[in-house]
C-alpha cells in the first residue's frame, strides 16, 4: 500500500487525502508553507474601485481579500485561475468568475476576453512573489495594471531538519507539490545524503512549471508525474493512474518469479521389473542349473559390453568437446583483438571529441556570458524605466473624470495610483509634488449635501399650514336699512322722489359701512389661500433648483419664501420663528455644484513626458 504525502498548507488537502484512503492508499497530511495575511493600503485597494477586470490568483488571495472587505466593483469581469478558486469567488462576492480549461497562467491568458485589453484598467490579487507572466504579458498587450499582494507563503520552520528522516521512517513512496515554493521549503535546508533519498521518491505536481523546477534539484524526470491541475480531483486522479501502472508491472513481475518449472518437479519412477521363468517346466527339458549358469553369463558379458560402450562414447564425447572448446577459444581470440581494436579507435575519437566539445564549451560559454550580460541590461534598462505613455494615460484618465464626470473622490483615486507608480522610480519628485498638490485640493472638496438640503426643505413646506397671519378677517356687513324706501302716502311725494333719485344714484355708487374697528391689513380666506400657495410654489421650486444644481434660483427662491413668511405672518409666533430661522440656515449654504479646480499636475507630467 503506498504512502502519499501532501504538502499543501494548513487547512488543504484534507479531500485529497479522504479519497486516496478510500482508494486504499495511506495520505498522510503534511504542510510545509504556511500562509501569512498581509493588508494592504488603501492607496494599493483604490484600484479596485475603477477597475475593469479583477483577477485572482488562488483561493487564498480570494479569501483574504474577502476579510479586507474593500470598495470593489462588482461589475468588473471576474477571473479565477481554477474550478475551486472560482467557486470562492462566487461565495465570497456573488459574482461568476471566467476560467480557463488548463489551470494555469498560460491558460488564463489564453482567454479570449483578456486577448484584447489596451488601456482595460487590470487588478491581479495575488500573493508575494510568484511567477510575473500575467502582469509581464498583460502589460504587454496594453493594459493598466495594479499588482495587490494580499498574502505571502512561508515554510514551516519547526521539523525542517528531521523533515526527510521522518518519511524515510514512514516508508513514504510519493509526495504532492502544488507550488515552487514548497519544492525551496523542502530542499533548501536539506544536506546531501538526505537529498538524495529525496530524489528517489515519486513527486505529483500540480503544473510543468513546477516539473521543470523540480528536475533542478536533480530530481530524475521519470520520478515526476504532472497532474491537469492543483485541484484535489486532479491530484488524486494523477495519483491514482500511476499507481494502476505501478501494480500491474509489479504483478506482472511476481507472477514470472513464482511460475514454477515442471520439468524440476517431474521425476521419472522406474519400477523394477521381476524375472518372469521363460520356460515352462513341461515344455522344457533343461536342468535349472544350466539355466541359472546361462543366465549368469549373459549377464556378465552384457556388464562387460556396456561399460566397454561407455567408455568409448564417453573418449568420442571428450575429443568432440575439445574440438569445440578449441574452436570457441579462435573465436573469443578473434573477437578480442576486434574489441581490442575498437576500443583504441573508440579511446582516440572521445579524445578528439573531448576536445572539439572542451573548445565549443569554451567559445559557448564566452559567448553565453556575454549574451547574459546585454540580457541583465537591457532587463534592468526596461525595469528602472518608466513608460511616460502609462503615465500620460493616467493623468488624462484624471483629467477626464474630473472635468467630464465631476468625479472628485475617482479623480484622487487616479492620482493616487498614479503617484504609486512614480514612487517606484527616481526624478519624479517635482511630478509627485504637484501630484500630491492636486489630492490635497480634492480631498478638501466636499460635497454639496443635496438630500439633507432637499428634507429640510420638505419640513418647512410642511410647516406652512401651520403659520398664523398677522391680519385679521373681513368683519360681516351691518344690516342694511332701506331708507330710500317708498312711502303709500300721497303727501309723502316729494320724499318718494327724492327717494327715487337715490336709487338710481346707488345703482351706480356703493357705500358700505362696517360696524367696529377695523385693522390692516384686512385679508380674506381666498388671498390667505394664495399666500399659502406662493411660499410653496417657492419652496418647490427652490427643491428643482436643488435637484438641478441651479444656485442663483435656489436662492432667489428662498428670498421670496422668506418675505412673505415675514410680511403676513405673526413674528412672535413659534411657528413663524421656526420658520424664518430654517430658511436663513438654507440661505447659508454654500452651494458650490462646479467647483474651479485646476490640475497642477497637468502641465508637469507633460513637461516630464517630453
Amino acid at each position: 500500500m503506498p504512502h502519499i504525502l501532501i504538502t499543501r498548507p494548513e487547512g488543504k488537502g484534507v479531500s485529497l487525502a479522504q479519497q486516496l484512503e478510500q482508494a486504499g492508499y495511506q495520505a498522510s497530511l503534511f504542510p510545509v508553507l504556511k500562509i501569512a495575511y498581509l493588508t494592504p493600503s488603501n492607496t494599493q485597494l483604490s484600484p479596485l474601485i475603477n477597475a475593469d477586470k479583477i483577477i485572482f490568483i488562488s483561493q487564498d488571495a480570494v479569501n483574504v481579500l474577502a476579510l479586507l472587505k474593500p470598495n470593489i466593483n462588482t461589475k468588473a469581469q471576474f477571473y479565477a485561475v481554477g474550478q475551486q478558486t472560482a467557486d470562492t469567488i462566487y461565495a465570497s462576492f456573488g459574482v461568476r468568475a471566467a476560467i480557463p480549461k488548463q489551470y494555469d497562467s498560460e491558460g488564463l491568458l489564453a482567454l479570449k476576453s483578456l486577448a484584447e485589453v489596451d488601456g482595460s484598467n487590470i487588478v491581479l490579487v495575488k500573493g508575494q512573489g510568484g511567477r510575473p507572466d500575467i502582469a509581464k504579458v498583460l502589460k504587454e498587450r496594453g493594459a493598466f495594471l495594479n499588482n495587490c499582494v494580499v498574502y505571502k507563503r512561508e515554510p514551516v520552520s519547526e521539523l525542517v531538519n528531521s523533515w526527510t528522516d521522518h518519511w524515510q521512517s514512514n516508508n513514504v513512496h510519493g509526495i504532492v507539490i502544488t507550488s515552487n515554493a514548497a519544492v525551496d521549503a523542502i530542499f533548501t535546508p536539506l544536506a546531501a545524503p538526505q537529498k538524495q533519498w529525496l530524489q528517489q521518491c515519486q513527486f505529483y505536481v500540480a503544473s510543468e512549471r513546477i516539473a521543470a523546477y523540480l528536475q533542478q534539484q536533480q530530481v530524475s524526470l521519470a520520478n515526476i508525474h504532472i497532474a491537469a491541475g492543483a485541484s484535489d480531483d486532479a491530484m488524486f486522479a494523477c495519483i491514482n493512474q500511476q499507481g494502476s501502472t505501478m501494480s500491474e508491472q509489479s504483478k506482472s513481475i511476481t507472477t514470472e518469479k513464482n511460475t514454477p518449472t515442471t520439468a524440476s518437479t517431474a521425476s521419472a519412477k522406474q519400477e523394477p521389473v521381476t524375472a518372469k521363468n521363460a520356460a515352462d517346466k513341461n515344455k522344457q527339458k533343461v536342468s535349472k542349473v544350466a539355466t541359472l549358469a546361462l543366465l549368469v553369463s549373459l549377464i556378465v558379458a552384457s556388464g562387460v559390453g556396456y561399460e566397454f560402450y561407455q567408455k568409448l562414447n564417453a573418449g568420442k564425447a571428450q575429443n568432440l568437446a575439445v574440438n569445440d572448446l578449441n574452436e570457441q577459444n579462435k573465436l573469443l581470440t578473434q573477437e578480442l583483438q576486434a574489441l581490442k581494436s575498437a576500443q583504441s579507435n573508440l579511446q582516440q575519437a572521445l579524445f578528439n571529441s573531448e576536445k572539439k566539445i572542451a573548445a565549443a564549451l569554451s567559445e559557448n560559454a564566452a559567448q553565453n556570458q556575454q549574451e547574459l550580460k546585454a540580457a541583465l541590461q537591457k532587463a534592468q534598462q526596461q525595469g528602472s524605466s518608466l513608460n511616460p505613455q502609462e503615465v500620460t494615460s493616467l493623468q488624462r484618465m484624471a483629467e477626464f473624470k474630473l472635468w467630464a464626470e465631476k468625479d472628485y473622490q475617482g479623480t484622487s483615486a487616479v492620482l493616487k495610483r498614479l503617484d504609486a507608480l512614480l514612487s517606484e522610480h527616481p526624478g519624479t519628485v517635482e511630478v509627485r509634488q504637484a501630484i500630491m498638490q492636486d489630492i490635497q485640493t480634492l480631498d478638501s472638496l466636499k460635497p454639496v449635501a443635496t438630500e439633507a438640503i432637499y428634507l429640510q426643505l420638505n419640513s418647512v413646506l410642511t410647516s406652512i399650514d401651520d403659520l398664523v397671519f398677522n391680519a385679521v378677517n373681513l368683519p360681516q356687513e351691518a344690516a342694511v336699512i332701506d331708507e330710500n324706501a317708498l312711502s303709500d302716502n300721497v303727501s309723502d311725494w316729494q320724499q318718494n322722489l327724492s327717494n327715487s333719485w337715490n336709487k338710481i344714484v346707488d345703482s351706480f355708487i356703493t357705500v358700505r359701512q362696517h360696524e367696529g374697528v377695523s385693522i390692516e391689513p384686512l385679508l380674506t380666506d381666498q388671498e390667505r389661500h394664495l399666500i399659502n400657495q406662493r411660499i410653496k410654489l417657492n419652496l418647490t421650486q427652490a427643491q428643482d433648483a436643488l435637484m438641478s444644481k441651479q444656485a442663483s434660483i435656489f436662492f432667489n427662491a428662498l428670498s421670496e419664501a422668506k418675505r412673505l413668511v415675514a410680511e403676513y405672518f405673526k413674528q412672535d409666533d413659534d411657528a413663524t420663528k421656526s420658520v424664518l430661522k430654517a430658511l436663513s440656515n438654507l440661505e447659508k449654504e454654500q452651494l458650490n455644484f462646479n467647483p474651479e479646480v485646476t490640475l497642477q499636475s497637468t502641465q508637469k507630467v507633460k513637461e516630464w513626458a517630453q
